[in-house]
């Protein structure tokens, strides 16, 4: 542990210099890059500089403890004594923050919700699942943008993509993507029997225009009538975008807002966010990384959870856990959940730094 943690201060005096190096100065994406990493590691270089001065004290406080000063040997052993507890907790604290951090956990995100199996049924829980994460935004005293709706005829949504701005928005919904089950009687069902439904969930951090460039050359642009629920036209002008990226043939669509400058810029904040998933997996493939925890891998296709109604129960399944008032889950209260997430996700990492 402390060979990493020798590194690390090497790489954060690094930063130091990098930071003062005016062709950096010049650079607005690495200035951005080399600042957020610098921010990211200050507090385990000062917890672990502090750790090595408590060090040397208790290293000076021990050489007393044999001193024929009856009087200063008895204060060294009490010194002793109290920071060698100090030197505890601050162990504690640097392994917990070693802990790989991600970089995007402060950023804004992307949440797409697709109806997955179930037809109706699936789309009216893709809406339910809007409204759940609507709620706990709401709770948390952050805002809610749509970026594109795609509305069925019974109050559901085929897919639906809008924006979640706050302060750790990412940190705390990152577990969330990957396929969301739902076991009840349809409200579609006359028979009362029970159907199994799916919803798919994407979390995208939000990516600055700084950070995932797109080059005019590399899109094409097609703007078109936006159609609302049922078919109609939500406006009588063109002003839905849909944005294809050449090189990967990643699309993004808006269509939601009358302007098709509003629409257009959404749909490259979407496309952006899409750019960078695209690259960062493909970046981990060819080093052949696989992540520390299984918690957060946000595969598509990784079943995460089941929301089952007769039951009152939602269940876990990377916790293994079954979690009750599926009501209030549903109505947005997820803390339990996300806390729990959280420090399994913490707790396997930190059992990779201890090995």
């Amino acid at each position: 542990m402390f060979d990493q943690l020798n590194h690390v201060v090497e790489r954060y005096e690094e930063l130091h210099r990098l930071l003062a190096d005016p062709a950096i100065v010049t650079d607005p994406r690495l200035l951005q890059e080399y600042g957020r990493e610098l921010a990211g590691l200050d507090e385990l270089v000062t917890t672990y500089r502090e750790y090595r001065q408590a060090e040397r004290q208790f290293a000076e406080a021990g050489e007393l403890l044999t001193s024929d000063d009856a009087e200063l040997a008895a204060m060294a052993a009490e010194e002793h004594a109290a920071l060698q507890g100090r030197l505890a907790e601050l162990e504690e604290s640097l392994k917990r923050l070693l802990v790989p951090q991600d970089p995007n956990d402060e950023r804004n995100v992307i949440v797409e919700v697709r109806a997955g199996t179930g037809g109706d049924e699936a789309a009216i829980f893709a809406a339910d699942l809007f409204r759940m994460y609507t709620r706990y935004t709401e709770a948390q005293g952050w805002k809610v943008e749509l970026m594109n709706t795609h509305p069925n005829d019974v109050g559901g949504f085929k897919e639906v993509i809008f924006e979640i701005r706050g302060q750790g928005a990412y940190s705390q919904l990152k577990y969330e993507s990957g396929v969301h089950r739902v076991q009840r009687v349809p409200v579609t069902e006359s028979s009362g029997r029970i159907h199994t439904s799916t919803a798919t969930v994407v979390v995208l951090p939000e990516m600055g225009e700084v950070e995932v460039e797109i080059r005019p050359e590399d899109i094409r642009i097609d703007i078109f009538r936006a159609a609302g629920h049922g078919g109609q036209g939500v406006n009588t002008t063109d002003s839905a975008v849909r944005i294809t990226h050449l090189p990967t043939g990643i699309i993004a669509t808006c269509q939601d807002e009358r302007s098709q400058l509003q629409n257009k810029a959404k749909a490259l904040a979407v496309l952006r966010a899409r750019l960078y998933a695209a690259a960062e997996e493909k970046r981990l493939q060819e080093l052949g990384e696989k992540r520390l925890s299984q918690i957060g891998t946000g595969e598509r296709a990784e079943k995460i959870r089941t929301y089952n109604y007769p039951q009152d129960r939602v269940t876990d399944h990377r916790l293994g856990r079954n979690f009750s008032n599926l009501p209030g889950i549903m109505n947005g209260n997820l803390s339990d959940l996300i806390e729990a997430l959280t420090l399994q996700d913490q707790t396997e990492r930190l059992e990779t730094i201890e090995q």
